[in-house]
């Protein structure tokens, strides 16, 4: 799959502490109180890695710590943060990142980080041990989210691209206040480079008449009942709502997925203003 091509790659997931107390729940964060949670945008603040958990065989993840018990990340919807370390050769390189947990995980927020074997970043996280401190910074990203703006997303994502639909999709879901429909259509070369299926799974189980998910793979198992290869717009017709003034289309992956996503929605008739590229 010529824009999945992930061989040899890891994923680390890391669960990180946060360095400020904020009581209340997750939704009642303003951006101000978010953005004093980090500080200023210009400055890295330290998070001490807690954990590192295995995914999979070959996707491993971890997670860092807050300050307190009580502490929440501060992050709005669908934004991500901003990783700092150093490459191989000791120059410091610096990396986007969205946190797959949510402000209701109190104490700790996750990233789920692919390692690739050249990857600059990679080296860094690959050297990172329980007990040391990652450097974030944000929030950052342009997409702006508040519960009902929508009748119904469709999520295109390829590969790590998850990790901000998976982010969106808990929050709508596990707002009791907010009846927006989600429908994921989630690409992946094998079986075992789907990140967070058994959560994505979950969400199918928890929430059947607003969660749907249908799993692309370039190089299926036996016995496979999800789609098969590239997503086309054939898929995107029978997975996503149609074209409407009250949707719209999510797309996260590689660079040539989401020129191809792209191509098929305009061919579609999707809108500029119904599509969104993370």
């Amino acid at each position: 799959m010529e824009f999945l091509q992930e061989s040899q790659i890891q994923v680390i997931g890391i669960a990180v502490a946060v360095a400020a107390i904020v009581a209340g729940a997750a939704y009642t964060l303003s951006q101000q109180e978010t953005q004093r949670l980090f500080g200023p945008l210009k400055n890295f603040r330290e998070f001490k890695l807690v954990d590192r958990k295995q995914l999979l065989t070959m996707w491993p993840s971890s997670g860092l710590a807050l300050p307190t018990p009580t502490s929440v990340l501060g992050l709005p919807i669908g934004q991500h943060i901003s990783c700092r370390g150093k490459d191989a050769v000791g120059e410091e390189v610096i990396k986007p990142y969205t946190p797959i947990t949510l402000d209701s995980d109190v104490g700790y927020f996750e990233l789920v980080i692919k390692m690739y074997p050249q990857g600059r970043m990679s080296h860094h996280f690959r050297e990172l041990r329980v007990g040391d401190f990652l450097s974030v910074k944000g929030p950052k990203g342009r997409f702006k989210y508040q519960p009902g703006q929508v009748r119904a997303f469709g999520m295109l994502a390829g590969g790590s691209g998850i990790t901000p639909m998976f982010q969106v999709a808990r929050a709508i879901l596990e707002n009791p206040n907010d009846a927006t429909k989600v429908h994921l259509i989630y690409a992946n070369v094998t079986y075992d480079d789907i990140l967070v299926k058994e959560e994505l799974d979950g969400l199918a189980t928890n929430y059947p008449n607003r969660f749907k998910v249908y799993y692309v793979l370039n190089q299926p198992p036996e016995n496979w009942e999800g789609g098969v290869g590239f997503v086309s717009k054939e898929m995107i017709q029978a997975h996503c709502p149609a074209p409407a003034s009250d949707i719209q289309i999510l797309r996260c992956g590689p660079p040539p997925m989401n020129k191809a996503m792209g191509a098929h929605l305009d061919d579609l008739g999707y809108s500029k203003e119904m599509q969104f590229q993370f």
